[in-house]
């Protein structure tokens, strides 16, 4: 009991920062509470907040978040991700934690701690100590998937081998010691993971934040995507369909709502759609952002890569400018589900991998099937052809847009430069110069923190990038 307890209170109150609190917890404080129920670790899962996925970084890589000119003047690493300035050292600008590391890392160690000791708690059955296991290990798999796709190159099947990944950390116990795998390494223990889960995942969860059967196939679905196995993404995109097909309607919420959100130069808010209940969510997760208020600001650039007619942009921002920055503000409040799966990226998935097995009417019929829920009737029309290149990247464009401010666009970029085919880069301009993000930046794969390289635990840590 005595190490339950201090894996307990390092998860929760020193996640992987300290090493070295064995010595004096020995006693469980007054007032405090040893996990034994499975209700006592089935609120890990419940814990939100220490659970989200931030993906600061890559949003700002991406520009898929504003960065104010301020910012960018006194924060180096913002301007070196934002500015897209491959000269910068970003080893050298993370001088010691970063946010996106530590805090999927802690919520490995919460699901670590369930996946330890849910078999063996008090006062469930083994269904119910299952469901709680297996939903844990969802959970840990989408963590290190997310900091894999951060921190590592993409998978690519010729040097997954021999490519290192992130630390793998099976363990709560603050001892227990990590090895740096192979991305084929970290590929093979995500998908047991999900495949030792999905026969204990209900079909209906306790609430949004605990994965269902629907989330175990669409987490999967998204893994074999991102390793370019179409043939089994398009499986388990059609079994997480089976579980969840609904899309939510755009245009109505947009009827409902524009009363506020047409009226010009007003910032006032309308609810967020996008929050616990939305009809896609297979999962809800947050992201960079967990309050309950605004979402992050959008760039003028990003704004301008929707289509014409996007309800997606008109619906939650609108163009504002404040002393020397102008951007798209929000305009709703409450809750974005930036770090979970919902049914539309499940969609495209399918479409994608329709259209690469050049079934291009399936893939344009889903493609448009979802436009209609997004765009304005008035400025809506089938996207029709039978060409193969313009059918994906009509597939892709949707789909950076629908997940924007999620891993997804980032994974999706990172993927498609190593296959080299439909590479991503941007270019902007700035006061006149003209800044451009190469599809084979470095830049698309981030830094340990140096708080990460130099207190390792047990074990060791090699960047995966010069700089």
């Amino acid at each position: 009991m005595k190490n339950i307890y201090i894996k307990v209170v390092c998860l929760l109150a020193l996640g992987l920062t300290l090493a070295s609190c064995d010595d004096y917890l020995n006693d469980v404080p007054k007032g405090a509470k040893s996990p034994e129920t499975l209700a006592d670790y089935e609120a890990f899962l419940r814990d939100e907040y220490n659970t989200r996925l931030d993906i600061l970084g890559a949003n700002q890589v991406l520009n898929d978040q504003f960065v104010t000119a301020a910012s960018l003047t006194s924060n180096r690493l913002y301007n070196a991700n934002y500015m897209w300035d491959e000269n910068a050292d970003r080893i050298a600008l993370k001088v010691s934690d970063e946010s996106t590391y530590y805090t999927t890392y802690s919520g490995i160690s919460a699901f670590n701690l369930i996946i330890e000791n849910a078999l063996s708690t008090t006062k469930a059955t083994e269904q119910e100590q299952r469901v709680v296991w297996a939903q844990a290990k969802i959970m840990r798999a989408m963590n290190f998937f997310c900091v894999t796709n951060f921190y590592a190159d993409t998978y690519v099947a010729s040097t997954a081998a021999t490519k290192l990944s992130v630390p793998l950390i099976t363990s709560a116990n603050i001892n227990a010691p990590s090895k740096q795998v192979t991305i084929q390494e970290m590929y093979d223990f995500i998908l047991n993971d999900i495949k030792e889960a999905l026969p204990y995942l209900p079909k209906v969860s306790q609430t949004a934040l605990h994965p269902n059967l629907g989330a175990g196939y669409a987490f999967y679905s998204r893994v074999y995507l991102q390793m370019n196995n179409y043939t089994e993404a398009l499986k388990y995109a059609d079994l997480a369909l089976a579980e969840n097909n609904k899309l939510f309607d755009w245009v109505a919420f947009y009827e409902a709502n524009k009363a506020i959100i047409d009226v010009p130069n007003s910032y006032t808010t309308a609810v967020s759609p996008m929050g616990y209940n939305n009809v896609e969510n297979y999962l809800f997760r947050h992201g960079s952002s967990r309050s309950l208020g605004r979402e992050p600001s959008i760039p003028v650039e990003r704004a301008a890569r929707f289509e014409t007619g996007d309800l997606r942009l008109k619906s939650r921002w609108k163009i504002r400018t404040v002393g020397a920055d102008t951007y798209y503000y929000s305009i709703l409040s409450g809750m974005y589900n930036f770090g979970g799966i919902t049914t539309v990226e499940v969609y495209l998935i399918k479409a994608e991998c329709l259209a690469r097995d050049n079934k291009i009417n399936e893939a344009l019929a889903i493609l448009n099937a979802i436009r209609k829920t997004r765009i304005l009737p008035a400025s809506y029309q089938d996207i029709a052809t039978t060409d193969k290149t313009t059918a994906l990247n009509a597939i892709f464009k949707t789909k950076n847009n629908e997940s924007v401010q999620t891993l997804i666009p980032y994974a999706d970029a990172r993927r498609l430069n190593a296959e080299g085919v439909y590479k991503v880069s941007f270019s902007k301009v700035v006061n006149g110069t003209t800044y451009t993000l190469k599809s084979d930046s470095h830049l698309w794969t981030s830094p340990f923190p140096q708080g990460a390289t130099q207190n390792p635990g047990n074990g060791t840590i090699t960047q995966n990038v010069d700089k």
